[in-house]
């Protein structure tokens, strides 16, 4: 069941987010009767993503010293490329590892953030996309409704009834559990999911069904007032996706509405696009920058990302749209003041900060000072020197075959020169060739 709340390894974080999302409801209550959604979604991100901040910090510090460490480690492996032995690759790994102590860091200097980071994102779309399940005020709007329904759901109509709804295909299996005839609290709880996730045609099909019960209906005209109060943003039904609202206004004739809702998407689209433009790049110095594919996998994740954000936030509800609009502009901002803050930053001071750091663990740890750093040095050195030595030597075999050429095309027509009669023998060795 959905409003059982997140179950798994994500529960513990969503129950935190909840507990934020519900605070947040409880603060805007002391100056609203029904606090909109909409703004407790852009306050909901905004919070995370400042609690997130010193992991996005320690992550653009990673990237700030990779491109520090890249040449060096292009050079060690255009140094072993298409070598595939075991002692090449043995030696290509002891290289690469040292050229990371060298710097005081990991390959997996950034994979902790990221794996910090990514279920509390998780958790966070599921607090917002289902918000009754967290937030006491918002489920006790569906009530008395969905204990009359629950009651209704005894004589079978309903689950069939039910099965015209837009998001009936997501609760499928808990409708046709024995239990939801039973009219128990999985019943409600399973008509509050389904409710959550309806959009206004549903609401509409539902208030037909019950014309003639009068009790039924007055809650579900209570309900859809006390909904309609929380999810108002700008005119909007964040409940509704603007796929849905394109093709009821489109119907109406409302092109001004159906322009302020494509807007959502658009936004979404944009804010990710200018995002990706803030986030540090890999410095393309070279060839051999140009041809990595890590760098080519985020240049089209980057092209690709805003593509995405659009699609989503055109077939989601508008709620969505608005968690990415403002996940978006919240992350720009914090990008513009981290890339200021580490432009102040020495990064020499940071590898040694880091040295330092591992050293200090080694200790705690009984382990000597780690002595790697210094050999590093000299080997990322001789690495790098001898790629631009080989550079430099096919430069100069180009340049003195091209000289030597020169020399003779300019001498060999010199009566006496060492050219001419290099040319005399060549004209002699050819006709008798052809003799």
């Amino acid at each position: 069941m959905l409003l059982t709340q997140q179950q798994g390894i994500l529960k513990p974080f969503a129950l935190i987010l909840g507990y934020i999302m519900e605070g947040i409801f409880k603060v805007l209550g002391f100056f609203s009767e029904y606090p909109n959604v909409g703004v407790a979604i852009i306050l909901f991100t905004i919070i995370i993503y400042v609690l997130l901040l010193p992991l996005t910090i320690k992550q653009q510090k990673f990237a700030k010293l990779s491109n520090k460490m890249n040449p060096e480690l292009q050079a060690i492996q255009a140094k072993y490329k298409g070598k595939n032995d075991q002692e090449s690759m043995m030696k290509m790994q002891t290289e690469t590892q040292a050229v990371y102590a060298k710097y005081g860091t990991s390959p997996s200097g950034s994979c902790v953030q990221l794996l910090i980071q990514m279920p509390i994102l998780f958790a966070l779309y599921r607090v917002i996309y289902n918000m009754p399940a967290y937030v006491a005020r918002i489920k006790e709007a569906y009530y008395p409704l969905v204990a009359d329904l629950a009651a209704e759901a005894k004589s079978g109509f309903l689950g069939h009834f039910l099965q015209s709804f837009s998001a009936y295909g997501r609760f499928a299996k808990q409708f046709a559990a024995e239990s939801f005839t039973s009219g128990s609290v999985e019943t409600q709880n399973t008509l509050i999911d389904l409710l959550n996730s309806s959009n206004s045609t549903d609401w509409d099909k539902l208030t037909m069904a019950y014309q003639s019960s009068p009790s039924i209906l007055e809650g579900i005209n209570k309900t859809r007032d006390a909904l309609d109060h929380y999810n108002n943003f700008f005119g909007l039904n964040i409940a509704n996706s603007p796929s849905s609202v394109v093709h009821e206004k489109l119907a109406e004739g409302n092109m001004l509405a159906v322009i302020g809702v494509l807007m959502i998407p658009v936004l979404a689209a944009l804010t990710q696009w200018i995002n990706t433009k803030l986030m540090p790049q890999p410095e393309n110095n070279n060839k051999q920058n140009e041809d990595n594919s890590m760098a080519q996998s985020m240049k089209t994740m980057n092209a690709i990302m805003p593509i995405m954000s659009m699609f989503f936030c055109y077939s989601l509800p508008i709620g969505m749209g608005i968690y990415w609009i403002a996940g978006s502009v919240v992350r720009s901002i914090i990008q513009i003041a981290v890339n200021k803050h580490l432009d102040t930053i020495d990064v020499d001071e940071m590898i040694k900060q880091n040295v330092e750091k591992v050293n200090e663990k080694r200790r705690k740890a009984g382990l000597p000072p780690q002595q790697i750093s210094a050999n590093a040095t000299v080997n990322a050195r001789k690495v790098e020197s001898k790629a631009e030595k080989t550079v430099e030597d096919k430069a100069k075999r180009a340049q003195n075959i091209k000289d030597s050429t020169d020399y003779y095309n300019k001498n060999a027509e010199k009566p006496g020169s060492l050219a001419s009669k290099a040319a005399m023998v060549k004209k002699f060795n050819e006709k008798n060739n052809k003799d």
